[in-house]
């Protein structure tokens, strides 16, 4: 892996292929190797960039203080540091707040948006209960002793993860420090992007499973109905982490929307 520093922080990422860029942002209790299946099979075609998080994978810990625009701003210094804006930007659960939120404050950096099994933040998609639910929930998970610790949250799958990803699954667990993952719920908890999505430009892929219990379908139809240019896919049999679940399925659609707008773009330039 590679690394550029940004606001004094160490961003690692991982880099392969070579096309129109791709940007991978991964979810909550993840890191980049959680987009393997992507890394692997759109590199024929795209210069993908898998970047681990402040806090998570071999990047900085977070500073104290840290807020969802630190998150943008440090992710932003990822793509100009590489000249790959602007980019097609995909973000899975958490990540896609994250990409969110750098549209909010860096439009310019993006050609496409890809949301993907995600969330306005929890406070802009979920109904009040479901969210004091999880906080709930975060909060004894995260007050486990030592050695109990797992991050592994509920519902990710439709059914058991698929087995060869389970070796690689429980090395990400491992490598979870539960400072980020309380701080990164917080912010979770508390994001509301709803003012944002009519005003988004770019054209949007919305990439849901049909499974999925954590960011079910009808918040998908949410950003369906208020996003203006939108292309919503259902993943058959998959859950939250739907690139994981059904990878082939995932990478399908990411690859022919891509392909399209970067064709227009081309074409129009």
């Amino acid at each position: 892996m590679d690394a550029i520093e940004a606001s004094g922080l160490n961003i690692a990422y991982e880099r392969v292929g070579h096309g129109p860029p791709l940007i991978l942002v991964h979810g909550a209790a993840d890191d980049s190797r959680s987009w393997r299946p992507q890394l692997d099979a759109l590199a024929d075609e795209f210069t993908v960039v898998a970047w681990d998080e402040p806090g998570a994978g071999r990047s900085s810990d977070l500073p104290e203080g840290f807020e969802l625009a630190d998150y943008a701003h440090c992710l932003a210094a990822l793509i100009e540091t590489l000249e790959l804006g602007p980019a097609h930007i995909a973000g899975l659960s958490w990540g896609g707040t994250v990409v969110l939120e750098l549209y909010r404050r860096h439009p310019e950096l993006i050609a496409t948006l890809i949301m993907i099994d995600t969330y306005a933040g929890w406070k802009g998609s979920l109904p009040a209960e479901e969210v004091r639910a999880r906080v709930a929930g975060a909060r004894q998970m995260l007050a486990a002793p030592p050695g109990h610790f797992d991050p592994t949250l509920p519902g990710l799958f439709a059914s058991d993860p698929p087995a060869q990803f389970v070796p690689m699954l429980a090395a990400i667990a491992g490598d979870v420090r539960p400072a980020t993952l309380g701080h990164q719920l917080t912010l979770m908890a508390e994001a509301d992007h709803r003012d944002l999505l009519p005003r988004i430009a770019v054209p949007t892929l919305l990439v849901w499973g049909e499974l999925d219990v954590r960011s079910p379908l009808s918040v998908a139809h949410q950003f369906d109905e208020a996003i203006p240019d939108t292309e919503l896919v259902v993943i058959e049999g998959a859950g939250h982490v739907s690139n994981l679940d059904q990878p082939e399925q995932v990478n399908q659609a990411v690859r022919q929307f891509c392909r399209l707008h970067s064709r227009r773009t081309n074409e129009s330039g």
